[in-house]
């Protein structure tokens, strides 16, 4: 769920601007450092920038009467890394704002922060402990994109939580009850993306694998070892 237009009170809305603002201007830099090295990765950011625009514009109604949505990150997440994922997130975020009154920009930092970098630096990180002790790839690409879109639910409803605590539970009830809004709809979601990524990372493997070890999401040997499964 993106939250829409004015939806947030302040100080909130304000508090995860701040926040976001550190992450954009790291990730553009960082950004701006892959391009000088590799412009030929251009268009893969590009794919995984149109992934995300595609996937969360999918407005789905959940039992509630609010919505769900895939998120679309896990390519950029895995592939370039939560900072750059951060900036590709955020033009995102702006642009179904602005056209297709999906969000908002005074929420533009809550949703960023939501779906463009705590969702995605959770996958990431999950992905990243998984390859250490050599876990499945497809498994671990699957795990890693549940969770991008899972775990953005999840600060979705905290930051709900914490601008509207509930009279009677506080923010602990609050905060259980905008989970229940999300979870009936959200899980199979989650579930079903992962399996789309896991489909898209064997298509990559399969066309473009130099694109994963140009980017070290692979090493030269396990890239093999996939690519003999794949074969099989």
């Amino acid at each position: 769920m993106h939250i829409m237009e004015g939806f947030l009170p302040g100080p909130w809305w304000q508090i995860w601007w701040i926040l976001l603002l550190p992450c954009l201007f790291y990730g553009m830099y960082r950004l701006k450092n892959i391009l000088n090295e590799n412009r030929e990765l251009l268009p893969l950011l590009g794919v995984a920038g149109g992934f995300i625009f595609v996937l969360s514009a999918l407005k789905l109604p959940s039992v509630t009467g609010s919505c769900s949505h895939p998120t679309g990150t896990a390519l950029s997440a895995v592939t370039f890394g939560p900072w750059i994922t951060c900036v590709i997130g955020v033009i995102v975020l702006l642009f179904q704002s602005l056209f297709l009154a999906h969000g908002g920009l005074t929420t533009l930092g809550a949703n960023a922060m939501s779906m463009a970098v705590i969702g995605p630096f959770a996958g990431y990180i999950v992905y990243k402990a998984l390859d250490k002790i050599n876990f499945n790839f497809f498994a671990a690409i699957f795990i890693a994109a549940f969770l991008c879109d899972l775990v953005t639910y999840c600060i979705t409803a905290l930051q709900l939580a914490l601008a509207f605590p509930s009279t009677s539970g506080g923010f602990v009830g609050s905060y259980i009850a905008f989970l229940g809004v999300f979870a009936l709809t959200q899980v199979p979601l989650a579930i079903v993306e992962g399996l789309v990524f896991v489909v898209i990372f064997k298509y990559i493997i399969m066309l473009k694998p130099e694109l994963l070890l140009n980017l070290k999401v692979l090493s030269e040997d396990k890239m093999k070892k996939i690519q003999g499964g794949l074969e099989e």
